[in-house]
């Protein structure tokens, strides 16, 4: 299968805002996008209205936009950065676990249980962005634009859940590799499985639990086959890096580099990251009988965990899934990561 496309966007937050253009001094610029799930919140709120809608407005229409995502172009979200560093298009979106068979050091950018809130996962991957720029440029060819959030990644369950114990033994569905290994950690059994598949094996019992976004699996219709939410972000917050083909980036005229990371960083990271503060509590409600504006409300049991569960929680965190990370990632990222993310948030890897 050929794919044709082409865009421009990578290096985001690399062009100073203050070289900002009118979009009467843009050349005329044809892109070629590849978003995320299409099915999904992220992608149907922000990324389409954004590349298809906002980017061509408010360029005066000197930037035009040819957008598809990668499962309508029939390709795994893992494949998309080394596609786009392959120049098969210009601008890619994908989860950032998706990626890390390829660059293990890109999971320190979402670590379980660092980030609670909305709030916090914004503080984490500002953190982390000095490293994601290199990771996607050293491993992908590729120039980091932005980092979006999908909500944080809690577990869905076909089966009675009140407590982290209720977890050993059980066959869950991670949604990262980091995710996974903290599972097994917790004496569950992680379960590598592509997102499309989770509803099936939920139902024919091939696994009992799977991670994913409240919102994710709201849309993905995860309560038909699960009866327990529990709300504690043990899968991180599954963040959606937009890159651009280096080669592509540095070809652009500047005033379009400048006029993109702008628009990129007000008009589309600003707004799903604003976004991101109530979703949780609106996928909730919509999971578990209360008000849904998305549709009609399932009937899942909610299970919010005990104050002992969480604080074992991270220091499994603590004491086995970062050092296991660290290791992994080898060289000087454990260094970085503690100089960046972890000085934010108090946390440190020992070394």
């Amino acid at each position: 299968m050929k794919i044709i496309l082409r865009t421009l966007l990578a290096g985001a937050a690399m062009v100073p805002l203050a070289f900002a253009a009118s979009a009467q001094e843009l050349p005329e610029t044809t892109l070629n996008v590849v978003g995320s799930w299409s099915n999904l919140p992220l992608y149907q709120k922000f990324e389409r209205s954004f590349w298809e809608e906002t980017i061509p407005a408010a360029s005066n229409g000197k930037i035009t936009v040819n957008m598809t995502t990668f499962d309508q172009m029939g390709v795994t979200g893992g494949d998309v950065f080394r596609m786009l560093g392959d120049g098969v298009f210009d601008i890619g979106m994908t989860v950032a676990d998706y990626t890390v068979g390829d660059a293990p050091e890109l999971e320190g950018l979402d670590v379980p249980l660092i980030a609670t809130d909305a709030a916090s996962a914004q503080r984490m991957t500002e953190a982390a962005k000095p490293m994601v720029r290199d990771i996607m440029r050293d491993r992908f060819n590729a120039h980091a634009l932005a980092i979006a959030p999908y909500p944080p990644q809690i577990v869905f369950c076909n089966a009675e859940v009140s407590s982290l114990a209720d977890l050993e033994g059980k066959k869950i569905r991670g949604s990262g590799r980091m995710t996974s290994l903290f599972l097994e950690a917790l004496g569950a059994e992680g379960v590598t499985m592509a997102f499309s598949e989770v509803p099936g094996a939920l139902e024919r019992g091939v696994i009992d639990c799977a991670v994913t976004g409240a919102g994710s699996g709201y849309a993905s219709g995860w309560f038909e086959s699960s009866t327990h939410l529990v709300n504690l972000p043990l899968g991180g917050w599954d963040p959606v890096i937009t890159a651009v083909n280096l080669d592509v980036w540095e070809g652009l005229d500047p005033a379009v580099q400048a006029f993109l990371t702008e628009q990129v960083t007000t008009e589309f990271e600003a707004k799903a990251w604003a976004d991101a503060g109530g979703a949780l509590e609106r996928d909730i409600a919509c999971l578990t009988g209360g008000e849904c504006a998305a549709g009609a409300a399932a009937s899942m049991t909610l299970v919010e965990l005990s104050d002992e569960d969480k604080a074992r929680a991270v220091t499994v965190l603590e004491e086995t899934i970062l050092p296991d990370w660290a290791k992994r990632a080898g060289g000087d990222w454990a260094k970085r990561w503690n100089e960046s993310i972890g000085a934010a948030f108090d946390v440190t890897i020992a070394q």
